[in-house]
């Protein structure tokens, strides 16, 4: 399968101002994947070293950041000749030995004719327990599961895929129920690499549904295994909670749900260590709808998803004849696989914060506010074909806002004051709205 951030890398490859880099993710989102296949396919070597348990590493880097005696010993290590001109060095679960983090400082400084990729599944714990991390001397990519557009290319649909990325829409209109059958299926599949790989092969949801539940078992046992003992029941707690408080009309979390009586200081650090893993996303409300909007979130409010679609199904558990139902998948759950699939969307299509908005009595609630080429633009998401949009209207209403989207599973159309855009569409948001 191909992943759309394999462009960003070569990108990388070829500045002239690079800096180590370093993937973020969750576990199991494919980055191990990515930096062995960029290394196979656009060097001539690719020099992979795993920190997990490797006591020979933290030996190496333990005695200091002498460079030619650290290459000297990751040759030793890979068993490859590594060459600044040729070979790309993969530091792999690099947050076991936070020396070899801190030594990437060095590398751009004093020996930045080496390319140097590092990914680990607990950076964001290792960045927030104190390891001398070398600020402004890496650059970052953030890895995500496979959006809906990876997900058709994976599945081979290349044609359709075509299409929607040229955002014709008379014949996306014609083509439009074979799209929205494949977008069913993404939001029971999701977009686990291991996942998506094991229906392109089988097409067994059967095989689908067991494959999620091994990844939760996974990293429930993560938990235990990392995580520091006293918060581990919590954390546990918090992440069993989620489909639950999504299953509220008001989607914004309550610890009161998680247990009687449970109050944010007892939650906090285990949401932190959710969130630093790349498991739960966090969206904050805002108060109001000025530029930039990070300045005026509600830092009280907030909402939580997961980091798949398909995992949300799973800890859910929503069947797979829903799938073969018709349309109920999308009115299942209370419109939160919706939700979840626009939210992941724009993350993994469109780097910008991601909030929401809702009047100060409650009254009204918007499901998400970007900001977009100096507009904030307010997203109302529907489930269904359902076209009304009171919230939103509420918002423009007190706002003014210029650009405003519905999206939901009715056709693209403009209207004067919104533009509806089609669920399946709405990754390419930043495409429909510059032409318009």
């Amino acid at each position: 399968m191909f992943r759309y951030k394999m462009n960003e890398l070569i990108k990388w490859k070829e500045s002239k101002d690079r800096k180590p880099l370093i993937i973020r993710g969750a576990r199991q989102v494919g980055k191990t994947w990515l930096m062995r296949e960029f290394g196979k396919n656009y060097y001539e070597k690719c020099a992979y070293i795993n920190f997990d348990e490797n006591k020979r590493m933290e030996g190496l880097f333990s005695n200091g950041f002498d460079i030619e005696r650290i290459i000297q010993g990751l040759k030793i290590e890979s068993g490859v000749n590594i060459e600044p001109e040729n070979t790309l060095i993969i530091f792999d679960e690099v947050q076991e030995t936070p020396k070899a983090l801190t030594a990437l400082k060095y590398f751009y400084e004093n020996a930045n004719q080496y390319h140097i990729v590092a990914a680990g599944s607990l950076l964001g714990v290792a960045m927030h327990e104190g390891t001398s991390f070398p600020v402004g001397k890496v650059d970052f990519i953030d890895l995500y599961p496979l959006n809906f557009y990876e997900f058709l290319d994976a599945l081979g649909e290349k044609e359709i895929l075509k299409l929607i990325k040229n955002n014709d829409m008379s014949l996306i209109t014609v083509f439009k129920e074979t799209i929205k059958d494949y977008l069913k299926q993404y939001l029971y599949i999701g977009g686990m690499p291991e996942v998506v790989y094991s229906y392109s092969q089988n097409r067994d949801f059967y095989e689908v549904r067991n494959k999620q539940n091994r990844l939760l078992e996974a990293y429930e046992q993560d938990f235990s295994k990392h995580a520091p003992n006293n918060i581990v029941p919590r954390i546990r707690q918090l992440w069993n909670n989620i489909p639950t408080q999504l299953a509220k009309e008001n989607k914004k979390f309550i610890y009161g749900l998680i247990k009687q009586g449970a109050r944010a200081k007892e939650y906090e650090l285990a949401l932190s260590w959710l969130i630093d893993c790349g498991l739960v996303y966090q969206i904050n409300r805002v108060k109001d709808c000025k530029i930039p909007l990070s300045a005026y979130q509600d830092f009280n409010a907030f909402k939580l998803y997961v980091l798949d679609v398909g995992l949300l199904c799973a800890m859910a558990k929503i069947d797979s004849k829903t799938i073969i139902e018709g349309n109920e998948i999308f009115v299942e759950f209370k419109g939160s696989l919706a939700e979840q699939f626009v939210l992941t969307e724009i993350k993994a299509n469109i780097d910008t914060p991601i909030f929401y908005w809702s009047a100060e009595k409650g009254t009204s609630e918007l499901d998400y506010i970007i900001q977009l080429n100096n507009n904030n633009i307010p997203i109302e998401v529907k489930a269904n074909e359902n076209l009304q949009a009171k919230s939103l209207k509420v918002f423009v209403n007190k706002y003014n806002t210029k650009i405003n989207v519905r999206t939901s599973m009715s056709d693209y159309r403009k209207e004067d004051w919104l533009i509806n855009i089609p669920l399946y569409l709405i990754g390419n948001i930043n495409k429909v709205i510059e032409v318009l």
